[in-house]
């Protein structure tokens, strides 16, 4: 099963503060439908001001990015610049 990291502030508001969560999915958006049935509402949070990376890389649009069972998936805060 792939293994999601969840930083610890946002798995307090959203998961009960667990921060590591395992889950069968093939793709992303897979993997949030099966977050969101656990977590009601985790996908929708997930996708304002949060980051996508799968075994190390990050991805803008992620929707349709291939999740194999032994991928980590990090769910980070967007920083801003200027």
């Amino acid at each position: 099963m792939a293994v999601v990291i969840l930083q610890s502030d946002f798995a307090r508001r959203h998961t009960g503060g667990q921060t590591t969560l395992e889950v069968n999915a093939s793709d992303y958006g897979s993997l949030l439908a099966v977050l969101d049935r656990r977590y009601p509402g985790l996908a929708v949070s997930l996708g304002v001001g949060m980051a996508v990376a799968i075994d190390g890389e990050i991805f803008p649009t992620p929707l349709l990015q291939a999740v194999g069972p032994d991928s980590e998936v990090h769910f980070l805060p967007v920083i801003g610049g200027g």
